[in-house]
């Protein structure tokens, strides 16, 4: 039998049981508590905690979402904590980090791959329970063996039939993308623990929607652009940007949303053409961020936001969008992976 502890929080009446080996984090959203976090990988800080009582395991002691300082007075990520024994935390929470789907773990077998671009794909994987995220959110993938999880986006939709996408990226040199892209074949198995993330699609508001990507940030706005397709038409067609450096970096994002009924605006740019000109391209050339106010004819403040991609890229898009559009913070959704 799993052993479990008593985690409760300090200033408030909530408490949780946690399972030995899980983090302070997971086993608190796992039981419907809103504690604060955004990437769950120890880089965005946002999970940060103060230990009051009992005793933690900490995985990555120079997790970067911790300044020094920070260290030196006792903070730790929630996400990178295990406990050893029952404890009382002081941890940041709100209604708005709790999922409206829990997120739970289940065995996951490989059910194919197919290249989007020359360094991402598609891989494909099915479990025994139905895939229930919403659009935009991710899952954490554990590869036996390796030793370590990744966060990854899913790029399909929430089924009945427990088949989870993800666009992934090789990343040079790293553990778990090597071994998705070398050594996984068709058959094996993984662990997915999710969905977590808080830049899901609010099918509330009927604000035109704008996915901003780059890289593998494709995966979280391409799920979004297809569940676009399930709200009320408004006589805004969804927009998508999306940057790579390259032509060849560009996806086939039409093709990417064939038979999901979703109708978008798509515009690629890229930042570094082929300097003799070998490769055809009659797109955008430059930094995604500088070509948003030219392809949208709605003013940019009445829009609502999805970015995912490198941090400079949201970064650029943020400053954008709030210091010169005034666009306000509320209407931007990303979760932070530095």
């Amino acid at each position: 039998m799993t052993s479990q502890f008593q985690i409760s929080l300090s200033g408030s009446d909530a408490s949780y049981a946690c399972d030995d080996g899980d983090t302070l984090l997971r086993a608190g959203l796992r039981h419907g508590l809103g504690l604060a976090y955004e990437c769950n990988v120890g880089a965005c800080g946002s999970c940060k905690f103060d230990l009051i009582e009992g005793e933690v395991d900490d995985l990555f002691p120079a997790a970067p979402g911790l300044r020094p300082k920070e260290r030196e007075r006792g903070k730790r990520l929630a996400c990178q904590c295990v406990p050893r024994s029952d404890c009382t935390i002081k941890i940041r929470s709100g209604a708005e980090y709790a999922s409206a789907v829990r997120p739970g773990r289940a065995t996951a077998r490989c059910t194919g791959r197919v290249a989007v671009t020359p360094d991402m794909s598609i891989f494909t994987f099915s479990t025994g329970r139905p895939a229930a995220f919403l659009a935009g959110q991710y899952a954490m993938l554990t590869v036996p063996g390796v030793g370590q999880n990744r966060a990854y986006s899913m790029s399909n939709l929430a089924n009945p039939n427990g088949d989870w996408e993800f666009i992934i990226r090789r990343v040079p040199g790293g553990q778990v993308s090597s071994h998705l892209f070398d050594t996984l074949k068709p058959g094996d198995s993984i662990e997915i623990d999710g969905p977590y993330g808080v830049a899901y699609l609010r099918r509330d508001i009927p604000r035109r929607i704008v996915g901003i990507a780059g890289g593998s940030g494709l995966a979280p706005v391409m799920s979004i652009m297809k569940d676009s397709a399930s709200l009320p038409t408004a006589g805004s067609t969804p927009v998508m940007l999306f940057g790579g450096r390259t032509p060849k970096d560009i996806p086939d994002v039409p093709k990417l949303l064939e038979g999901s009924a979703a109708a978008i605006e798509f515009y690629p740019v890229i930042s570094a053409p082929e300097p003799d000109g070998s490769a055809d391209w009659s797109g955008d050339t430059g930094f995604v961020h500088e070509f948003i106010e030219h392809r949208l004819s709605t003013p940019l403040a009445e829009c609502e936001y999805y970015l995912a991609g490198p941090p400079p890229m949201i970064e650029s898009v943020v400053r954008l969008l709030v210091a010169e559009h005034k666009v306000p913070a509320s209407q931007i959704h990303f979760d932070r992976f530095f």
